[in-house]
Order: C-alpha cells, then sequence, then structure tokens
C-alpha cells in the first residue's frame, strides 16, 4: 500500500499537467486580448474608410456661389443617413468658428491640437461623446462616437470665401459588436483546439508515466519478504535508473538479511551438539543425584532450561529451511497428506499420553455416512498435494505440539485430513480452553506466546504459517465447539 500523501507531496501527474496547461491558458488570454485589439482595428479601418467617404461626398454637395453657398443634398438623402437607429450616421458642415451651414449641431468638435493647425484636405479620425439633449431639454447621456473632421478651403470666386469644416460621426456600438464578434468567431475555434490540446496532453502525461505505475505495481504486488530485482526492461533511461537505484539496494539488503539467516543457521547447528550433551548430563546428573533434594531442584531446572534452549535451536532451524530461498533449493513432490498425517499422528502418541492428551487421527471414511458435511466414503478423491514433504511434517508436528501443550491434561486432540474441492484440508482440532479472537492472530508472530505455560518459545505457529505460505496455502485459528480450537490448514491439491 503506498504512504499517505503529505502537504509537500503533490501527484507528478498534476505537476506536470499543470505546468503544461497554465502556458496554454496564459497564451489563449493573451491571444484573446490580440484578437480583440485587431478586430477593433480592422473595424475602425472598416468605419474610418465609411466615414471618410461620406464626408468626401457630402463636402461635393456644398459649392461656393457668387451669392452665398449651394447647398445640393435633398431630403431623401438625410432619411437615408438618418434612418437607423442603432447606427446612425450624424453629419455636420460649419465654417470655424462655429458658424453651422448644414446638419447636426450637437457633433463634438474636433480636438484642439487639430483645430489650432488644420491640415486642409486630410482627413482626422478621433473618438468622443455625443451629448443630444432629451425631448423635455433636459441634456441626454453620453452616447460614444467615431467622428471623421475633414478641413477644405473654399474657392474665392464668390462672395463665401475661408474654410469650410465638414464632420461625419458615427455610433460605436456597431463597432464595438462587430469587434466582439470577431473575437467570438475565433476565441470559440481556438477554445477547442484548447480542449483537445489538453486532452492529448493529459492522455500523454498518463502514457509517459505508466512506466512509473508498472513500479508501482511491482512493488506493491510482491511479498514483504521478497526481494527479487524490479524488472523494466522496456522503461525510459530515467525509470530504468530509478529501477536499478532500487534493485541495488534491494540487492545490499538481500545480502545483509542471508548474512543474519547464515548466521542464525549456523548458530542453531553450532549449538544443537553442545546442548544436546549438557541435556544428557543433566539427565544422568538427576539419577545420581541421590536424596538431595536442593541439588535435585538445581539440576531440574538445567535440565528444563537446556530443553527449551535445544526446543529454541530446532525450531530456528527449521524456520531457517522455510524460508523462501531454502524453500526453492529444496526439491517438491508429490505428497500424501492424508498419510503423512496418520504417520505424525502415530509418531506423536507417546508424547500426547504423557502430556495427558487423548490424540488420534479421524480417516475421511471414520464419519458416519449419514452425516450432513461428511466426507466421502468409497471413492473419495486423493488428499495429495505438490510440496516438501519434510517442511509440511514439520507444520503438523508443531499444530499437534501446540495442542498437546495448551489444551489440558484430561484434553483429547484430533487429526484430519480431507479434500475440499479444489483444496486439501488439514486440521487439529482439540476441546481444551482454546484462544481468545484477540490472540488468533497475533500468535502467528514469531516469538509471540498466548500464554507462559509450558516450554514453548513462540515459533512454532510462526514456523507454520511460514510454511503453509510457502505451499501457497493459508492457516486459521478457528473455535472448536462446544470448546476448544481447530487449526485449518488449506492447501492446494495437486492436480492429475
Amino acid at each position: 500500500m503506498s504512504p499517505p500523501s503529505t502537504g509537500s507531496a503533490r501527484s507528478l501527474h498534476r505537476q506536470l499537467l499543470l505546468w503544461l496547461l497554465l502556458p496554454q491558458g496564459v497564451l489563449w488570454i493573451a491571444a484573446a486580448i490580440f484578437t480583440y485589439q485587431l478586430a477593433q482595428r480592422y473595424a475602425n479601418e472598416a468605419i474610418d474608410a465609411s466615414l471618410l467617404q461620406a464626408s468626401r461626398a457630402l463636402a461635393r454637395q456644398v459649392k461656393p456661389i457668387s451669392s452665398g453657398l449651394y447647398i445640393d443634398f435633398p431630403r431623401s438623402a438625410q432619411d437615408i443617413l438618418e434612418s437607423d437607429p442603432t447606427d446612425r450616421v450624424l453629419y455636420t458642415v460649419s465654417m470655424p468658428p462655429g458658424q453651422l451651414i448644414l446638419g447636426h449641431r450637437h457633433l463634438p468638435a474636433p480636438p484642439p491640437a487639430v483645430a489650432q493647425a488644420p491640415v486642409l484636405g486630410e482627413p482626422h479620425f478621433y473618438d468622443s461623446q455625443l451629448r443630444e439633449p432629451q425631448a423635455d431639454g433636459r441634456p441626454g447621456g453620453p452616447e460614444p462616437v467615431r467622428v471623421v473632421a475633414l478641413y477644405l478651403r473654399l474657392a474665392d470666386e464668390g462672395a463665401t470665401s475661408g474654410t469650410m469644416l465638414v464632420q461625419v460621426a458615427r455610433s460605436r456600438a456597431n463597432r464595438e459588436l462587430l469587434a466582439r464578434r470577431i473575437v467570438l468567431d475565433t476565441a470559440l475555434p481556438l477554445s477547442g483546439v484548447m480542449v483537445l490540446m489538453t486532452l492529448i496532453v493529459w492522455a500523454g502525461i498518463r502514457a509517459g508515466l505508466q512506466p512509473l505505475a508498472l513500479l508501482q505495481r511491482q512493488v506493491e504486488g510482491r511479498a514483504a519478504n521478497s526481494l527479487a530485482p524490479i524488472r523494466l526492461d522496456a522503461a525510459p533511461p530515467e525509470v530504468r535508473a530509478l529501477a536499478q537505484a532500487i534493485n541495488t539496494l534491494l540487492g545490499e539488503v538481500g545480502q545483509q538479511v542471508q548474512v543474519q539467516k547464515r548466521f542464525i543457521s549456523d548458530a542453531a547447528h553450532q549449538l544443537r551438539t553442545p546442548l544436546a550433551g549438557l541435556k544428557s548430563q543433566t539427565e544422568l546428573a538427576l539419577r545420581e543425584a541421590g536424596a538431595d533434594a536442593a541439588l535435585r531442584a538445581r539440576l531440574q531446572r538445567v535440565h528444563e532450561s537446556a530443553t527449551r534452549s535445544a526446543h529454541l535451536v530446532a525450531q530456528l532451524l527449521t524456520l531457517a529451511r522455510a524460508e523462501p530461498e531454502s524453500a526453492r533449493q529444496q526439491p517438491r513432490s508429490r505428497v500424501d497428506l492424508q498419510r503423512l498425517a496418520q504417520e505424525v499422528t502415530a509418531e506423536l502418541v507417546p508424547r500426547a499420553l504423557a502430556a495427558g492428551v487423548d490424540l488420534g487421527f479421524e480417516a475421511p471414511d471414520a464419519a458416519p455416512e449419514d452425516a450432513p458435511g461428511s466426507p466421502a466414503t468409497a471413492g473419495a478423491p486423493p488428499a495429495v498435494v505438490n510440496g516438501i514433504a519434510l517442511l509440511l511434517r514439520e507444520a503438523l508436528v508443531n499444530l499437534v505440539d501446540n495442542a498437546t501443550h495448551y489444551a489440558g491434561r484430561g484434553a483429547a486432540a484430533t487429526v484430519r485430513v480431507r479434500r475440499d474441492g479444489a483444496s486439501v484440508l488439514l486440521e487439529v482440532e482439540d476441546n481444551g480452553p482454546g484462544l481468545p479472537e484477540a490472540d488468533r492472530e497475533r500468535v502467528f508472530e514469531r516469538f509471540v506466546r498466548a500464554t507462559h505455560d509450558g516450554a514453548g518459545c513462540g515459533l512454532g505457529l510462526a514456523i507454520v504459517r511460514e510454511i503453509v505460505q510457502r505451499h501457497d496455502g493459508r492457516v486459521q485459528l478457528l473455535p472448536a465447539r462446544p470448546h476448544g480450537l481447530l487449526a485449518r490448514v488449506t492447501l492446494p491439491a495437486a492436480e492429475g
């Protein structure tokens, strides 16, 4: 299971996605602003062209004559210019300063810099605010307009001469609308491209980080004691470098573990012989101690310590043989678990009788035929498994020892083997005091004992679990009825 993420540890996938999408978002906003400004410029150019054309056409309608000015601007033309209320075109022809000849008298004047030094014949475009009075005479609100001012020189042929100012104005509302439409028409496809690019980037990041997900699955899917190297041959160099670093660390840890295991195994082998000699010597000393009670008590304690130490050494040797590396080196064969259980039970009967426990073996055909859930009698499938007979024997011995040691004098223990579908069940049941539910899983840990009675060292059930796991099975401690404990080992049956 992966460790919980902290506030400082962020997802690599999210960081890459953020750093790739953030510049895209900034570029999208910049592109939208640039497109809006470009649309405004193009809209201004189109409006300015129409305003200039209208101002020159209007200027041609005013002609100086000998008696004054001749204005050829029929009313129908005025109505056409002013007919659209949403896009009004306003005009003014005047003689600066302030002499209105024709048109709208409220058009804003040109900027002072233009009015003070006008360039004849050159159009001047500017943005301004139009303030028209309402019907009741009150001033109206400002309306943004785009205005062109064209200064022209009147001929000196008649009585009227001087400078004429032609102004044509148009509302900026249509210009803003045109700019927004251009932005929308540009932004929508651009947004679609951004969404598509985001999906592509997201898929690319997932594909790029797939080797890390594979590495995670390889690490999560292995057993806690597995130190096999990680394989990522097709991964990018960066991930291969990480895998190689982890493999190097696993190799170093494996070497340290092997050194410790060899030390335990060697020490156990070296201690077994002197402990056996010490045990024999204490037995002889007890027989020769005579009537000295104090000496016999001391010798008895030494003998018990030697017996317990010898048992611990034997358990350590068994545990070392059950480790994965040692188990892989031992050959596997087809093991008839029922025959093995019968042999082990027969061998352990004297030990059980000495502990005051009635030990027996229950064969499948010993159950009544009409008993519910009883195994088949004739033609029952064989209880054969693929495994290491020596380790399976040791597991059964430990289960029976636990039953005889902790069930108590006067109790009964039963060993049975039966086939259950594709599995073989090995059970050791006793009618002793049983085990509290809180301790049924804890006692499988090494050097953990549910009670301090007896001469155990807390390795028996740990050895059983290690052996069963090496055989791809599981072991459980269940309550027996009406009281007692049932140790059940489930192993996959051999095919064929």
